[in-house]
């Protein structure tokens, strides 16, 4: 028999500052609950919001950050959902794009910090160091964010080789002026990002949940792909909501994930393995 599981996706507007971010996370956790999810997960740094170009925001705050933490907590707890909200942190005076995994019960079970950096990211964020595989109930998961899922495969392999059923993707993807608006997902006609998010579910036999903030003309948008790298679910282009589906844990066996063998140095390493973290659950660093 199938083993559902209900996961959301907040797509979501860009927040017009960084309290009204927290206000809409934690509506966002209301409305999962009602919809029976046990899990939903944020865009990239959706708390206080992703600092692109164009857009002014506050200068970090760690008070502010570990204030709305505690509220998006809080409303976890009280809804009984989990959270993986795209969030930033500063730690010892450098500020990490991240996302916050919240158990059910409002406990922190740590952060996955965005271990490889857009080039153009380099002067605004730090570049983590480890990768960490997270358990809420039945459901076992990793997260990669933006560029890093896009582009590096290995990513996504280290946490189904891991046991993850799943490998939450938050994005932060908007328009460019002039630039071609897809109707479609997936559609020849688009860029190349929505095609990778196939290839990651079919390449590892996972399922891939990707999030990306609700905006006009965007040229991704979310959507949820099946362990065969078919498309599960997508949000409409542009429409904000929640991107509500059942997967099926079982269907998730990780099978070509863990067929791969390591390509090995000179020196007969695995590079791959450097910098890992198989930190799981509540109370890790």
């Amino acid at each position: 028999m199938p083993t559902p599981y209900r996961i959301a996706l907040a797509n979501i507007r860009y927040p017009g500052s960084p309290d009204e971010s927290v206000e809409l996370a934690r509506a966002a956790v209301r409305q999962a609950a009602e919809r029976g999810a046990g899990i939903v997960c944020f865009p990239e740094c959706y708390v206080p919001g992703y600092r692109s170009a164009g857009r002014e925001l506050p200068p970090p705050s760690a008070a502010f950050l570990e204030s709305a933490w505690s509220a998006v907590a809080e409303a976890a707890a009280r809804s009984r959902v989990a959270v993986v909200l795209g969030t930033e942190r500063l730690v010892d005076g450098r500020l990490f794009a991240s996302s916050i995994v919240i158990d059910r019960d409002g406990s922190v079970a740590g952060f996955q910090d965005k271990v490889q950096l857009d080039p153009s990211e380099e002067r605004t964020y730090a570049p983590g160091r480890e990768r960490r595989i997270f358990r809420v109930a039945r459901l076992t998961f990793g997260v990669v964010i933006c560029h890093e899922g896009w582009r590096y495969p290995e990513t996504v392999r280290w946490a189904v080789r891991r046991g993850a059923h799943v490998v939450f993707h938050p994005q932060f993807h908007e328009a460019e002026d002039g630039a071609y608006r897809p109707a479609a997902f997936a559609d020849p006609a688009n860029t190349f990002h929505e095609k990778a998010l196939l290839c990651r579910a079919a390449e590892n036999t996972c399922y891939f949940a990707s999030v990306n903030y609700a905006s006009e003309g965007s040229p991704t948008t979310s959507a949820i792909i099946a362990p065969d790298g078919t498309v599960l679910a997508y949000q409409p282009y542009g429409e904000e909501g929640l991107l509500v589906a059942d997967i099926d844990l079982d269907a998730a066996t990780g099978l070509l994930a863990r067929r791969l063998r390591p390509i090995l140095d000179g020196a007969g390493h695995d590079p791959s393995a450097a910098a890992e973290h198989d930190g799981v659950g509540r109370g890790e660093p």
